[in-house]
């Protein structure tokens, strides 16, 4: 079975034992977290309007890490203009523990 989750802003597609990297949460490790169910797969598939009633994924944190990290250079031509800095997003880690129908 597998379901389609909404966090962030963002659909991730999962099953149990999946781990995957969402938008920061402000969460300890070890904490669970219920996630709404946008589509539940496998068999036969359900379709939520907008979320499937009954239905929820539940999750562990295992960590706040940050993602890679991104350059951003400014530069104009002839002007004497150039500005550098860096970016590294915070993403939270979860595991999926469980999907219940």
């Amino acid at each position: 079975m597998y379901a389609i989750i909404a966090t962030g802003g963002k659909q991730y597609r999962v099953q149990e034992g999946d781990v995957i990297h969402v938008e920061k949460l402000n969460l300890e490790p070890e904490e669970g977290v219920e996630f709404p169910v946008l589509l539940l797969g496998g068999e036969s598939v359900t379709v939520g309007k907008p979320y499937v009633k009954g239905a929820k994924v539940t999750g562990k944190v295992l960590a706040q890490v940050k993602g890679e990290k991104i350059i951003v250079f400014k530069y104009k031509s002839k002007k004497n203009y150039r500005r550098k800095a860096g970016h590294r997003q915070p993403y939270t880690r979860v595991e999926i523990v469980s999907i219940q129908a």
